[in-house]
């Protein structure tokens, strides 16, 4: 078996509040291979979005292992995580934040820009995913322009667009309605399978999370 794209090992998080210390994620071991797509569930509070920030080198604090594309990011400093997370993270949230000035091809082309892309390969692939995604004919609007399931479909291209081994989602489909989720999460497994990245996708819909392959939850803490 090849080396997991994303492993840790002991993750811990705790916040203190006054006197009152509070653990919100005790010991996590978690291991995702290339290409799998792994649901991380559990209700809203229950610590989904810290593990995910933590697996994003996002903030500071956390405890134990993490290792990402094979290097082990507890052991860098704040330039070598930065340059981890861009070349091996991508990251799709329950709200789009796109930039508003900008079209949805230029909201996918500014990270390859970032990456090191010319203006022409960036381009090249925007226009590759957003079609992809039943984007072609919205490629000059800009976000205000867009529908909510519209936003979030160039929110998923954006995420993929330097093709990053691993891609992190938090409650991805959560500000949409029932059937534009449907849709939207259809689409992006079958783009993030068809670019051979792997995902985490943190949700609280057990229905939504079925469709992955594979399915943890989180609960007191620990993983299940």
């Amino acid at each position: 078996m090849s080396e997991p794209v994303l492993e840790t090992r002991g993750l811990r998080r705790s916040f203190t509040q006054g006197d009152v210390t509070i653990e919100v994620l005790r010991g996590i071991d978690l291991a995702i291979q290339p290409g799998e797509i792994v649901a991380l569930l559990g209700p809203s509070g229950s610590g989904k979005s810290t593990l995910l920030q933590a697996v994003g080198l996002l903030e500071g604090g956390f405890e134990g292992s993490i290792r990402i594309a094979g290097h082990e990011a507890s052991a860098m400093n704040n330039d070598q995580r930065t340059d981890l997370r861009r070349d091996a993270l991508g990251f799709v949230y329950q709200f789009h934040h796109l930039l508003p000035d900008f079209d949805a091809r230029e909201n996918v082309v500014l990270p390859q820009l970032i990456h090191g892309a010319t203006p022409e390969e960036a381009r090249a692939r925007a226009d590759e995913l957003l079609s992809k995604l039943g984007l072609s004919q919205r490629l000059d609007h800009r976000p205000s322009k867009l529908s909510g399931g519209e936003q979030q479909r160039v929110a998923v291209a954006r995420a993929l667009a330097n093709r990053p081994p691993l891609v992190l989602a938090d409650e991805p489909t959560g500000n949409l309605d029932e059937a534009t989720a449907d849709r939207v999460l259809a689409e992006f497994l079958t783009l993030v399978r068809g670019e051979g990245s792997a995902a985490l996708v943190a949700t609280h819909n057990e229905r939504l999370a079925a469709k992955m392959d594979r399915v943890v939850r989180l609960h007191e803490g620990h993983l299940e």
